[in-house]
């Protein structure tokens, strides 16, 4: 497994790459600390914030001065985007690799509106960021005529305070240092979120006066994450010994590697079996004796049934857990096993979003992150069974059936993609930042927490490329491989996202996965058909992205990448991996744009679960 060259103090990989693109930088004479955004710049490089992604605003163009004269775009160094809601797309897929946060920069109401679904992104994939707003001039006498008034709100925050942690605007330059290191503190303490700060651009303009004393940044660190009692430790571990069928839903944990080997030690420990799905990273390794069935969207036959067998359920952090059951037990069935529900994301309801989902019966509740408990959990588990010898498996251990090949003839179905993805990935430590929907579950094979970092949480459509640009720049010197497969109409809706990596020089394989159509509504119009008695053939109307047809290597090319398509059969598509393989691994990106066909995946016994 590659190791990358620096890591955080929990071992998450870190980007160690500088990008200096294509910015020449003239030095300036008076560089030293002179205004009130200087001393803002200086709170991010103290921070160690290593990027900003921004898209360029009037309303802090003393901050963009700052960063740029004072700074000399280093620590942080400016991602420059063409929207805002990739910029913060960017730092989400950042934050899912590192756990920790990205700086984005937003131009007053206006910039903060744009990106207000990549933050809600961020807030239910409980990622940290770390984001700057900017208004005009609170002082209504220093506003410009027309404009200033305009991009002034009374209360930016408003807009986003339902799925941001945090949110301030400070008044003066203490209270902006202050207000800055309390965002960022709190976005990178679990649970993790985005944090907002409103920086007035009257404040950032003006000149210092006195001397600026900044703050111990050791001392203002994020939080430790809680751990569990001795007590909570003891009868979880008693309750999963005596369990005749224990069951590890693995939900939201860490990318770290040791964490990762920890919680294969505790299932191992515990004979239990583990399941995973497609709405979180990679959790636990797919093709392990102890993990069943395929991590899916939705549950399978075969985890509905594990499910209904086990006595006591162990949920780490697991996204819907009354969901879960009703999905596999039935709808207002009772649970009749014991559940232990670990978690903190009780601490980030507010009760706008529904993303509490449904409340869940719980027989013991442990106010801690995930990987908190695993460790402790796993030694009370060793001493009560008087072994560090691992467990024999209370459920039958998993076969791993053979992959049929790829079709050799005619165009690709997305299945045949799949397969030539998987062939590419198992010989290659490749990071995955995202999946076309509909992705056959059971051609998945995840060795390493960095195998798959996650969906983008809000379930829209457009968050693929920006998401898949951090993720590649958090990766940046770590000897993984970056790619993506996105949907023909998430690259639509964010392929200008992609000349940030190409003015960065951020290496990254994208693979489209073009059906032409928007087939997840197809399938929702085909059940509307038949729930009223009208015509099916009628489903394709008004889904299609045909007549004429997007030329997607062409909105590539003029991003400034490279690329090649329409691929159309499975030899085609192996090359252009490989021909894609080497542009990437020379520091470039590269686009294919691969034509599947809909329709018979289901047929030859392969589905994804997802009918959203």
């Amino acid at each position: 497994m590659s190791q990358t060259p620096e890591a955080d103090k929990s071992g998450v990989p870190l980007a160690t790459a500088r990008f200096d693109g294509k910015d020449a930088l003239v030095r300036p004479s008076n560089a030293e600390l002179g205004w009130v955004s200087d001393a803002m710049a200086e709170v991010l490089r103290r921070l160690d914030l290593r990027y900003i992604a921004l898209t360029p605003g009037a309303s802090y163009r003393g901050l963009h001065d700052s960063l740029v004269n004072y700074l000399g775009n280093r620590d942080p160094q400016m991602l420059v985007c063409l929207h805002e809601e990739h910029a913060v797309g960017i730092a989400q897929g950042y934050a899912k690799v590192t756990e920790r946060p990205m700086a984005v920069a937003l131009h007053s109401n206006v910039g903060l509106m744009h990106a207000t679904m990549a933050i809600f992104n961020a807030w239910c994939a409980r990622n940290p960021i770390f984001i700057l707003g900017a208004t005009g001039p609170g002082d209504a006498e220093e506003r410009r005529p027309w404009i200033d008034w305009i991009h002034t709100a009374k209360d930016q925050g408003a807009l986003i305070r339902q799925y941001t942690k945090w949110d301030d605007e400070p008044r003066s330059v203490g209270a902006a240092i202050e207000s800055m290191v309390r965002a960022f503190q709190i976005a990178a303490t679990p649970p993790f979120g985005p944090t907002y700060v409103c920086l007035d651009v009257g404040l950032q303009e003006t000149q210092l006066t006195q001397e600026i004393t900044f703050p111990d940044m050791a001392r203002f660190a994020p939080g430790v994450p809680p751990a569990p009692s001795q007590e909570a430790v003891e009868q979880a571990a008693r309750m999963l010994v005596d369990a005749k069928k224990p069951v590890i839903l693995m939900g939201r944990v860490s990318r770290n590697l040791d964490d990762w080997q920890a919680r294969i030690d505790l299932a191992e420990a515990l004979g239990a079996a583990v399941l995973t799905d497609l709405k979180t990273a990679a959790a636990f390794p797919t093709d392990h004796p102890l993990h069943p069935t395929e991590p899916r969207l939705r549950p399978s036959p075969g985890s509905a049934q594990i499910m209904r067998e086990a006595d006591v359920v162990l949920s780490l952090d697991w996204i819907d857990l009354k969901g879960q059951f009703a999905q596999t037990l039935g709808k207002d069935k009772p649970v009749e096993a014991k559940v232990i529900h670990c978690t903190v994301d009780d601490y980030l309801h507010n009760g706008w979003s529904m993303d509490h989902f449904g409340l869940p019966p719980v027989d013991l509740k442990i106010l801690s992150t995930a990987d908190q408990l695993v460790r402790p959990l796993l030694d009370a588990v060793r001493r009560l069974r008087g072994t560090q010898e691992k467990c024999a498996p209370k459920f039958p251990a998993r076969v791993n059936k053979l992959l049929p090949a790829p079709r050799a003839q005619g165009m690709m179905h997305l299945l045949d993609l799949a397969l030539i993805v998987r062939q590419f990935t198992d010989t290659r430590d490749v990071t995955m930042a995202g999946y076309a929907l509909g992705w056959p579950a059971d051609v998945l094979n995840f060795k390493h927490p960095l195998d798959f970092v996650g969906l983008d949480g809000g379930g829209g459509v457009g968050s693929g490329p920006s998401n898949a640009i951090g993720t590649a720049l958090a990766i940046k010197g770590s000897g993984r491989f970056p790619m993506t497969v996105i949907g023909d109409g998430d690259f639509c809706m964010g392929c200008n996202a992609f000349w940030t990596a190409a003015h960065m020089g951020i290496p990254l394989l994208v693979v489209i996965a073009n059906n032409r159509v928007y087939y997840n509504d197809v399938a929702h119009q085909e059940l509307m058909a038949k729930v009223r008695g009208r015509p099916t053939e009628n489903k394709f109307i008004g889904q299609e992205m045909m007549d004429p047809a997007i030329d997607l290597i062409g909105l590539a090319k003029a991003q400034g990448l490279d690329g090649e398509g329409p691929v159309e059969n499975a030899a085609d598509f192996q090359a252009a991996l490989l021909r894609g393989e080497k542009v990437v691994r020379a520091g470039g990106i590269y686009v294919i744009d691969a034509r599947i066909d809909v329709g018979v995946a289901e047929a030859r016994g392969h589905t994804s679960g997802r009918k959203d």
